[in-house]
């Protein structure tokens, strides 16, 4: 049995049009235009309150990513590749630098590694905190996004004193990063890092510790650990479902491998789980930051490149541990300055089949929180 065959195999079979006349089953558009959905539609079919069935209806925000990079040389690339996932910039940029970096022969110097390690780590913080304050408003808890909506105004801050802007970056460059980071850096950052810190105490007493945000999300939407690793998820909603799988340790890229850190993971596999995971994170995050500002040396932050620089004739494959989870590029070269092919494998296009899966069967008011708990991002999936 092919890959194919035994994912369709683990999820039910479509109601026919037909079918749903028959047993007087309600037919739902949840998207496009909805404001939660973000550019995505889910075909939904009640029966009273129940889900019995869900097809997931991506490509209203399809930008032809992938192929615009074969028009494009290597540093061209770098402004275009951030925009499907503009919150989290920095990591949709991070393998393919790796990946280039292969191509051109080269290694970013100590010191860049370090610095991508600090903002890779601020940025997915970033995208956190957003997708954290647009759970708040799925569930009917403001509060929820008021807090991490003005906290991120922090790291907003961190990210744009060293790159120079607010939303999107283009930081990351192949053979390092493209300006060092401003001597005043270090300082603000320690003590905006450990007031935030502080901050995430507050969020669990006023969110998690919720009984509403407990009963909407509890026991709903459970993803077992079996069913996670064969439909493909990655990231929190992987280690949501008792999976310590992280890219970081499994696979360590830069300097990761010199720093300390723990996986976080939840055993219950159930919506709850998923958005405890990425609280946990955070804390995480704040912790490899701060190692990476002491342990840091000095030093250039790129390495020197000829214009327009040929890659070798070959194949590389990349991948990092993204705000969302497993974040890979498949480049080609033909020995040119543009790449002949380039193929991302991102997080949230792997969440469509657990989507349909854990709603069908659900009750229609659990759809918000199993949808955004599932950390889909419609932008990056259709690319």
């Amino acid at each position: 049995m092919s890959d194919i065959e035994r994912l369709n195999s683990m999820l039910p079979n479509s109601l026919s049009v037909e079918e749903s006349r028959e047993k007087g089953i309600l037919t739902l558009s949840v998207g496009p235009q909805h404001p939660g959905s973000g550019h995505f539609r889910l075909i939904i079919k009640v029966d009273g309150d129940i889900i019995v069935d869900a097809e997931p209806d991506p490509g209203y925000v399809h930008r032809g990513e992938e192929k615009m990079c074969e028009y494009r040389n290597f540093m061209q690339n770098i402004p275009h590749l951030e925009r499907p996932v503009i919150a989290d910039s920095c990591s949709i940029l991070y393998p393919y630098c790796l990946a280039i970096e292969e191509l051109l022969n080269i290694e970013a110097p100590r010191r860049a590694k370090f610095i991508r390690v600090i903002m890779s780590e601020i940025n997915k913080m970033i995208f956190e905190l957003y997708w954290l304050g647009i759970y708040g408003i799925f569930l009917g808890h403001s509060t929820m996004f008021m807090w991490p909506m003005a906290d991120r105004e922090l790291l907003i801050d961190l990210a744009e004193l060293a790159s120079g802007a607010r939303v999107t970056h283009a930081y990351f460059v192949p053979g390092g990063v493209r300006n060092d980071l401003p001597d005043i850096f270090k300082d603000r950052a320690v003590r905006q890092l450990k007031y935030f810190r502080n901050r995430l105490n507050e969020y669990s007493k006023v969110f998690y510790e919720n009984p509403l945000f407990i009963d909407r999300t509890k026991g709903v939407g459970i993803l077992s650990r079996e069913d996670a690793i064969n439909l493909g998820v990655t990231g929190p909603v992987l280690r949501g479902s008792n999976v310590p799988y992280d890219i970081r340790k499994v696979e360590p890229y830069d300097v990761y491998d010199e720093l300390n850190f723990d996986v976080k993971y939840m055993k219950d596999g159930d919506c709850f789980a998923r958005a405890y995971v990425p609280y946990l994170e955070m804390y995480e995050s704040v912790d490899l930051i701060l190692q990476a500002l002491e342990k840091m040396p000095d030093g250039p932050v790129r390495a020197k490149l000829p214009p327009n620089p040929k890659g070798k004739v070959g194949e590389v494959f990349k991948r990092v541990e993204a705000g969302r989870g497993e974040l890979a590029y498949y480049v080609i070269s033909d020995g040119t300055q543009k790449p002949y092919r380039v193929k991302l494998s991102v997080p949230s296009f792997r969440a469509i089949p657990a989507m349909r899966k854990l709603l069908i069967g659900a009750r229609l008011a659990d759809m918000p929180a199993i949808y955004w708990g599932l950390n889909y991002w419609p932008v990056e999936a259709d690319r």
